[in-house]
């Protein structure tokens, strides 16, 4: 604790710096690096390194989340006390039981090992336990670590926006993913070659602090197998299990490095791998039901609890397009597309459980890998029946009508917030009328005229659905109640993000708050805003950074 003339850093509400509360169990409990906190170098044998903060001239914090502050047990007025939280929140100040550091990992980068990757611009303040919760509050753009390699370690404005505004985006969404606290600008500006072309610029520097139970991900295990450090994976996956599968390790949350590393059970084990393997299915038949695609599903992306983790060149369907991919890496091969997300988790799940060979059998990974197989498709089925407002899946009706998306360019968003203005309360019969346009409630979702042949082959799909939902004989107002809790009016889509980090980076942030507060409440008609709910315009369709990104940040 700090003595009494630290008071003097008031935050809000009468709190100092130490009532923060942070936490640090990950470091106690498992073996680091106490090495150079900003040298980069090969680390063996370590979970995390020490890490500091390169110090920045000016920082501000631009964006605030209060509730995600209340998760973290902090005041939603935090924001507005002093600069002293802005110098935490851009890692200038440290706050009394905070130590910071950046975690050990390696990957699988575009289907080929990599090797050692790491923290590289991202590194921990600490834990924070509050209401039975432990979350890991982490900077994104704080400067360089023992991971950066070649890179400073810092982030520009708009990679920080889009990942704040996405996080938030799809948690209000229904969709298991980390959470963003703050956006702090830094008061200097960061150089970057956004497209790898040879034209690097210079861009506002900016920090995103985001927030999650951990971010331990499959590569964390992925690089201690691959220098045969099975001590270190039984220890990691002991802390994993203890820590955020309770229910698997039959305790509650350990908090102390003795209950973390209690070891666990051949069956223990085994469940943990059946249940990522079940959570990650779930995630992704998510992301695809909202139209999300992640862009970069290296396995050093992926979440060791399911959740959605580091928001780089993702995008939106505005079209159905199932080869679609924002990526600018990916364009040759689209190894990451959005109809390929659900085969790519299942191949990022088989390395990770190559690299538990050692403390799981062979058939232990097999029933993983069944179940994500098993997850993924019955969480797609019966999402698309809800999306469509069945009570039961119609897999072929769905395939059908992907058919004939794929046809002419239907905006996914807005073909399903639609389609009960088509189907509510109509029979097939009268689908069929010859002076009924069942496609008028629809022209709005088609980026080009439909062809003659295309409108009666939709107009043949709306009667079969029609049919369908007179044979479940459901109330046509419930009915559309609860399709309008599936089918969200606003998706941040690439444009909107696009001109919000435009006008932000001229300094005014009224466009970012203003999507962010429609992300809060995606389905509800109360808080619809017509100029957030529109197909994307025809100017995007090519700008850079509104439909073409890369990993530059």
């Amino acid at each position: 604790m700090t003595t009494s003339t630290a008071r003097t850093d008031i935050l809000s509400d009468g709190l100092g710096l130490d009532d923060l509360c942070f936490d640090d169990l990950f470091m106690r409990s498992l073996p680091g690096d106490d090495g150079p906190p900003t040298t980069p170098r090969q680390v063996h044998r370590a979970h995390w390194s020490t890490a500091r903060a390169t110090p920045v001239p000016a920082p501000t914090v631009a964006i605030w989340v209060p509730e995600v502050a209340t998760l973290l047990g902090w005041p939603s007025t935090l924001k507005a006390s002093s600069n002293t939280f802005a110098e935490l929140l851009s890692g200038n100040r440290i706050a009394p039981g905070s130590r910071p550091f950046a975690m050990a990992y390696g990957g699988h980068q575009f289907g080929h090992w990599a090797g050692q990757l790491g923290d590289g611009r991202a590194m921990t303040l600490g834990e924070v336990v509050h209401a039975g919760q432990r979350w890991e509050v982490q900077l994104k753009g704080a400067g360089r670590t023992p991971y950066s390699r070649q890179g400073d370690g810092r982030a520009v404005l708009r990679s920080s926006i889009r990942e704040l505004l996405c996080s938030e985006a799809m948690h209000h969404l229904g969709v298991p993913t980390t959470r963003a606290l703050a956006l702090t600008l830094t008061g200097d500006s960061v150089m970057r070659d956004m497209f790898y072309d040879g034209h690097p610029a210079r861009e506002p520097g900016a920090i995103v602090t985001r927030v999650a139970p951990t971010f331990v991900r499959l590569g964390n295990f992925e690089l201690f197998a691959s220098r045969d450090d099975i001590s270190n994976i039984e220890l990691l996956l002991n802390w994993v299990i203890r820590v955020h599968y309770p229910d698997i390790s039959g305790s509650p949350p350990a908090n102390t490095p003795e209950a973390a590393l209690v070891p666990t059970s051949k069956d223990q084990r085994a469940a943990f791998f059946v249940e990522l393997c079940r959570r990650t299915a779930t995630t992704i038949a998510h992301w695809m039901a909202v139209g999300f695609v992640h862009g970069v599903m290296n396995t050093d992306n992926l979440s060791i609890l399911g959740l959605t983790i580091d928001y780089g060149p993702y995008g939106w369907l505005d079209h159905y397009d199932p080869a679609f991919t924002p990526n600018t890496t990916d364009y040759s091969h689209r190894r990451y597309a959005y109809a390929r997300q659900a085969g790519v988790g299942l191949w990022n799940l088989t390395r990770l459980g190559e690299s538990l060979l050692s403390v799981l059998t062979e058939a232990d990974l097999e029933l993983g890998l069944e179940t994500y197989r098993t997850t993924v498709q019955a969480t797609w089925s019966g999402l698309m029946s809800k999306k469509l407002g069945l009570d039961t899946p119609d897999d072929e009706l769905f395939g059908d009508l992907l058919g004939l998306m794929a046809r002419v360019e239907t905006d996914w968003t807005l073909f399903f917030r639609s389609l009960p203005d088509v189907t509510s309360g109509v029979s097939p019969t009268d689908l069929s009328l010859a002076d009924r346009d069942p496609l008028r409630a629809l022209a709005q979702v088609f980026y080009a005229v439909p062809s003659d042949e295309v409108r009666v082959d939709f107009e043949g799909w709306l009667s079969r659905l029609a049919a369908r939902v007179a044979a479940e004989g459901r109330d046509p107002e419930l009915r559309r109640a609860s399709m309008n809790a599936v089918n969200p009016w606003f998706i941040p889509r690439n444009y909107l993000v696009h001109q919000a980090i435009s006008e932000a980076t001229n300094g005014d942030f009224t466009a970012v708050q203003r999507l962010l507060e429609a992300a809060r409440s995606p389905f509800s008609e109360v808080t619809k805003d017509p100029a957030l709910a529109g197909k994307r315009p025809e100017w995007a369709r090519h700008q850079p950074g509104a439909s073409a990104l890369s990993c530059s940040s």
